[in-house]
């Protein structure tokens, strides 16, 4: 793992209830920042020692109320990103700090989606944080391009985190996620 001088500073709100410890949701993050870090080094100024991130966990409500408000998206959805550096230089502040931003995922869709893609529920929160966090880090997915390089670090970042698809079960193998 190659810039283990980047530290995640993650703060977790819990407006739903998950099994899953803070720790086991920094761990996650960390492996998704670092599965970022290894394949574009270049992703964060070279003065960058911590980054700062929030994972709101929160029902279908809360994520259908902020896809409509922030992005006009009057649905709910399973993860949403805020950046606080969209459109901004990525200039560490004090003491080599870059705030990325937010995550907020929907645990009642997580649950929903484990099901219907026959994972655990572990699986799929870790997806969707990873999935989200990726999107702070600068990663998109509309170009297939970026698609397929996205799905590639996510896949990276969930097997550091101990979910891979091969962990998540038979059930899990072969589905998409």
């Amino acid at each position: 793992m190659g810039h283990p001088r980047v530290v995640l500073a993650l703060a977790v709100i819990r407006e739903a209830e998950v099994p899953q410890t803070d720790r086991w949701l920094h761990r996650t993050g960390r492996a998704a920042l670092t599965a970022a870090l290894d394949v574009r080094p270049t992703l964060l100024p070279p003065a960058t020692r911590r980054v700062e991130a929030s994972l709101l966990l929160a029902d279908d409500a809360t994520l259908h109320r902020l896809n409509r408000d922030f992005r006009g998206v009057d649905r709910p959805t399973d993860v949403l990103s805020f950046s606080q550096l969209e459109g901004a230089p990525l200039l560490p502040g004090r003491a080599g700090t870059v705030p990325l931003g937010d995550v907020a995922v929907s645990v009642e869709r997580a649950r929903r989606q484990a099901d219907d893609y026959g994972h655990p529920f572990e699986r799929e929160l870790a997806y969707l944080f990873v999935h989200g966090l990726l999107h702070l880090l600068g990663y998109d997915h509309e170009a297939e391009s970026d698609r397929a390089s996205m799905r590639r670090e996510e896949e990276t970042a969930l097997d550091a985190a101990g979910q891979s698809r091969a962990g998540a079960g038979a059930a899990g193998a072969g589905t998409e996620r």
